[in-house]
């Protein structure tokens, strides 16, 4: 038995209660079965309620192109409704890369001719939508027509077709000059809006146009004149708000939506006007005004902007500070979002307690989806703002017991790095760490934290003096109970088993009774099917029978761990690299400009030159150095200055140069990209191009994604061999995601220094 067709309202409840995508799936696949079955039976009367419903289909992401020709026949029909699905449909599923948009060009034509005031708006938008250059050229003399109109409604949207017109054939400006005169005279805000908008345009792409409209400069100064100075008029009301991009802050009423957007207008003008201080924190205020709403999508558009302003006016957004927090609790997940976002970036040296604290407590109840990231940013604010060790150590432990399946890779090495560095806080570490283990040996971060620091300091664990804590008594026997209870767990990873195999090796130099438990735990892993671990516990057990007399010195506490901070460590990474490039071999069999021309392939053969170097004039200086057989080294090249050249939003792009002397047309750039905004920034690709006469390759790169609030930098390496020192070009382009949106950037760095290249 054939199902009835469902109606439009029908058919979006029972897309909408779908449990699982297949389920969505099988009710449009069904639905669209009874459109295109009666698009064939070619049912006038309910065409358009078809076409509705493979419109809603269209924009959930489904396959509409069958509807395209039922759009046509509906424009074609006499009834305004089948009129105004049919404009709507071909809004969406025509465009210009497709010949039959061609054929509404006469539909539109008479509508724009003879039809009434609503059936000229809908060809007027359709037109302006998706209306290519053919039918711009064909239709340009009935939008110049209504132009002049005495209906406001058309002659506003004619205005802004035009605008579409001139945007696609440059050359019709010469049509829409005359009338912008007369309406220049319009006292409606909405078509003397877009008469300015068409006069910018004309402006930009006729200097004919720039030349005619340089007279009408001061009649613009007098319409602004009269635009500050006229009172209220309910000619210009939209929603009981008067002339909305007119309002100011102070004086707009917030109980309707329409007052709101103008704020939000207002917000907007001022940060991309870079206003003065005191209107930045009225407009951080306002925002904060927004977080009160109780419409979700106010609220979201507030945490939104002020994410966006948090880097540059951090001290007024910390005023907002409760109030962001409270939206954590938010039950729509995209809100608590947006709120922790915000919160990891108002965190600082002096409210890191406090907000460590409130974060903690939304990492207990928040959304899977949202722990990974509270974890993180957590750890990293920690590792940032930290007051003392200890205080570091419990934000972590915190954070591993409650979601340590969630925390990043670095978690585990981070704190063992730190535990390791605070010599005072071994005993109170080890004692607190072998408490968490013994509640849960499910969170994996957590426990091979703990069972590294059980080897390191499991006599500090059994003397049980440390003061501060509770006393806690530990015996031998319940701490290898718990390590085996690790070994044997099914929750334990590979990675989990080596660290508690590792740490009862380890005890069996700390502990003072017998071995021989331990070694019968190390020997029956020497069969285990995981082959690293079967490789570890087999050589632990050729320790204790060959090498006992060394187990003691090879199995002694690790060293102090010095910190370093990222940035340290980076630069350290970069002096030796330099240095590695510059120590090139004194004395090759064969020019190392051909050796290096050969290995990247770029040039089809070495040139003469690189195959046969010049011999060096001989001097007297040069002479006497040879005479006393020393070396003779060229002295060191002055550094080259690195150079910023991007920077949005707290991600900056920098460029480091080396041109190794050994191979003076070879140019070396190191791409640095650093993020002190308060979220990730994910899946990032650099990609370079230079002119023809260059030869470019590109080395991968450190890795896709440059933590926040300046964490571990992202570095990737360019080679850029210049054989006709050409000043150098460089064009990047930069994609990657940020605070949940996507960034594309391209641009030119026209600005390298000479040293590259000279």
């Amino acid at each position: 038995m054939l199902v009835p067709s469902l109606k439009v309202q029908d058919l979006i409840e029972e897309i909408r209660g779908a449990k699982t995508q297949a389920q969505e799936r099988e009710v449009i696949q069904k639905e669209c079965a009874h459109i295109r079955a009666s698009f064939r039976d070619g049912d006038p009367l309910h065409r358009h309620r078809q076409l509705a419903k493979l419109l809603y289909v269209h924009m959930l992401g489904y396959p509409a192109h069958f509807g395209q020709m039922e759009c046509l026949k509906l424009i074609a029909s006499p009834r305004f409704t089948d009129k105004r699905v049919g404009y709507l449909g071909a809004m969406l599923l025509l465009d210009e890369r497709q010949d039959a948009h061609l054929l509404i060009t006469n539909s539109i034509k008479n509508d724009l001719s003879q039809g009434t005031q609503a059936v000229q708006g809908l060809a007027l938008c359709t037109l302006s939508t998706m209306g290519s250059a053919e039918m711009c050229r064909d239709l340009a003399t009935e939008v110049e027509k209504l132009l002049l109109q005495p209906s406001p409604y058309v002659r506003k949207k004619a205005v802004l077709t035009a605008v579409h017109m001139i945007r696609k054939v440059p050359e019709l400006s010469t049509i829409f000059l005359p009338p912008c005169a007369q309406l220049l005279h319009e006292r409606h805000h909405g078509i003397l809006l877009g008469t300015i908008t068409l006069i910018m345009e004309l402006c930009e792409r006729s200097p004919a146009a720039l030349k005619h409209f340089r007279k009408v400069v001061p009649q613009l100064v007098q319409i602004l004149r009269t635009l500050l100075t006229t009172g209220y008029s309910t000619e210009h009301s939209i929603s009981g708000v008067s002339d909305p991009f007119l309002q100011v802050a102070t004086n707009t009423d917030t109980s309707r939506n329409a007052g709101n957007a103008v704020l939000f207008e207002t917000v907007l003008t001022i940060l991309d006007i870079r206003s003065a201080a005191g209107l930045r924190v009225l407009a951080v205020n306002i925002l904060g005004r927004f977080l009160l709403n109780s419409d979700k999508n106010i609220r979201y558009v507030a945490l939104t902007s002020l994410l966006r302003l948090v880097q540059s006016d951090h001290s007024a957004v910390q005023r907002h500070r409760p109030t962001v927090v409270e939206c954590l609790q938010e039950p729509d997940t995209s809100l608590s979002r947006r709120a922790l976002e915000l919160s990891l970036a108002l965190v600082n040296s002096s409210n890191v307690r406090a907000m460590t604290q409130e974060l903690q407590g939304f990492l207990q109840s928040c959304p899977t989806d949202l722990r990974a990231d509270c974890a993180s940013g957590i750890l990293l604010a920690a590792e940032r703002y930290a007051p003392t060790k200890r205080w570091h150590i419990d934000t972590i432990l915190r954070v591993l017991t409650t979601a340590g399946a969630h925390v990043r890779d670095d978690a585990v090495a981070n704190l063992t790095q730190l535990i390791g560095g605070a010599q005072e806080l071994h005993a109170y570490s080890v004692r607190r760490l072998y408490c968490a283990l013994a509640e849960d040996i499910s969170q994996q971060p957590l426990v091979q934290v703990a069972a590294w620091c059980i080897g390191e300091y499991g006599d500090l664990l059994l003397e049980g003096s440390c003061e501060e804590i509770e006393p806690l008594q530990v015996e031998e026997e319940e701490v290898l109970a718990l390590l085996e209870r690790v070994l044997q767990s099914h929750m334990s990873l590979p990675a989990t088993r080596g660290y508690a195999l590792t740490a009862l090796m380890k005890l069996s130099t700390r502990l003072r009774g017998d071995n021989n438990r331990i070694r019968q735990v190390v020997s029956i892993y020497g069969s285990c099917l995981d082959v690293e671990l079967q490789q570890r516990a087999v050589e632990y057990d050729t320790l204790f029978r060959k090498y006992d007399h060394m187990r003691a010195a090879i199995l002694e506490k690790m060293p102090l761990v010095e910190r370093g901070g990222p940035q340290v460590d980076e630069e350290a990474k970069e002096s030796k690299e330099e240095a590695r490039l510059l120590e090139a071999a004194p004395v090759p069999t064969e020019p190392q400009a051909s050796k290096l021309l050969d290995l990247l392939d770029l040039l089809d053969g070495p040139s003469e030159d690189a195959q046969h170097p010049r011999p060096l004039d001989p001097s007297p200086g040069g002479a006497l150095v040879h005479l006393l057989d020393l070396p003779c080294a060229p002295p060191p090249a002055a550094p080259i200055p690195n150079l910023k050249v991007f920077e949005r939003e707290g991600l900056q792009l920098s460029l480091s140069f080396v041109r190794p002397p050994e191979t003076p047309a070879l140019l070396l750039i190191t791409v640095t990209a650093t993020n002190t905004s308060g979220g990730d920034v994910t899946h990032f690709i650099c990609q370079a191009a230079v002119p023809k006469s260059f030869q470019l390759q590109l080395q991968a790169p450190s890795g896709d994604t440059v933590p926040a609030q300046g964490g571990l930098p992202m570095t990737q390496l360019l080679r850029i061999l210049n054989p006709n020192k050409a000043p150098l070009r460089l064009k990047l382009r930069l994609t990657y995601t940020h605070f949940g949106q996507s960034v594309q950037e391209i641009f030119e760095v026209n600005n390298l220094p000479v040293e590259t290249w000279q």
